[in-house]
């Protein structure tokens, strides 16, 4: 942290009652702490933020940590996620403002405390994804081992939120679960969607909702990347699907496409070549994958389609174990792309 960012999580410090009190509604003093859901003002009980104590070192003021979720910081931090800002100037922005203190760079606006985005919104997925953490040793993880997926490389499209909002329709009181956020981006990387998977809360398997995966945000055309695209990439529509063929061809370029319709429409790379479909072995999945097959070939780019030995590749790498999943898709890959992509022995 700069010098000018300490000095004002110092100052937050003092003020740090009142830093909750604005910041952390929903929650409500304890002794020395004010208690609450989280850092995103969940309502609950988790979090504890330190209302006294020395201005920096062990026990200092204004210092908090989630007992849920292991995550810990600063007020700035508060702040920071609780009006979900992702630039990090914004966040220390609106410390000044708080505090009424000058202005680091007077030619910008101020923002309010949380900028208004419409629910369901590109700028609401570029949001929870922005306020997610990386998956290394958190639920994620775990639900994709359990699930067979190992191997997690070129996976910075996945994140965990402790604490993803969940309503399982408008009459419905909102509820909190651990979830997997994946996300969708254009042909240039921007973030256009996400998708949440939200899970059981010791990681071994979906959260017990009626509807545990939903999508936000613009689809069409776009999905949740694995690689970097050239001139040959697979795609399919599951994450857990893409997921298990990267367990044995490690370094080919993958595309989630989420569902059979979004499949059917993605959008390919100009430099693409060849393209791998994995398809579904359902009506729809059928249809999709014919569907881009035969946009993929009016745009000279050559289709191949790859064939699960049961309901899908996950299903496979699960049941029949990885030897079995090499087997089934070494004869079906172009000669040239088994020596480059296929790895026999994981």
């Amino acid at each position: 942290m700069s010098g000018q960012a300490s000095e004002l999580a110092r100052r937050l410090a003092r003020e740090a009652e009142a830093v909750c009190r604005h910041y952390l509604s929903n929650g409500r003093r304890q002794g020395r702490y004010w208690t609450v859901g989280d850092v995103r003002n969940t309502p609950g009980r988790s979090m504890f933020v330190r209302l006294g104590g020395p201005e920096s070192g062990p026990g200092a003021a204004g210092h908090w940590t989630d007992a849920a979720s292991a995550e810990h910081g600063d007020l700035l931090d508060v702040i920071r996620e609780s009006c979900g800002f992702i630039d990090f100037r914004d966040a220390t922005d609106e410390a000044r403002r708080f505090l009424s203190l000058p202005r680091a760079e007077p030619h910008r606006s101020p923002k309010p405390a949380r900028t208004p985005v419409p629910v369901g919104s590109p700028e609401a997925a570029q949001r929870l994804f922005a306020m997610s953490q990386p998956i290394r040793r958190t639920l994620v993880e775990t639900y994709l081992r359990n699930r067979g997926i190992k191997a997690l490389h070129d996976a910075g499209a996945l994140r965990f939120h402790p604490r993803c909002y969940y309503r399982p329709d408008d009459s419905s009181p909102t509820e909190t679960w651990p979830a997997m956020i994946a996300a969708v981006t254009d042909l240039a990387g921007a973030i256009t969607g996400a998708h949440r998977t939200w899970l059981a809360p010791d990681g071994f398997g979906k959260a017990p909702v009626s509807t545990p995966r939903r999508a936000m945000g613009h689809l069409l055309g776009n999905g949740v990347r694995f690689g970097v695209a050239a001139d040959v990439m697979a795609a399919g529509e599951g994450i857990e699907t893409m997921l298990s063929l990267r367990q044995v061809v490690p370094t080919l370029p993958m595309t989630a496409a989420l569902s059979a319709n979004h499949l059917a429409a993605l959008e390919l790379p100009s430099t693409l070549r060849r393209l791998y479909l994995a398809r579904d072995d359902d009506p729809a999945g059928h249809r999709a994958v014919e569907t881009l097959a035969t946009r993929a070939g009016e745009a000279g780019i050559e289709a191949l389609t790859l064939d699960s030995a049961l309901g899908d590749f996950n299903e496979d790498l699960r049941k029949l174990g990885r030897s079995a999943l090499v087997a089934g898709l070494r004869v079906q890959l172009a000669p040239e792309d088994v020596a480059q992509f296929l790895v026999l022995e994981g």
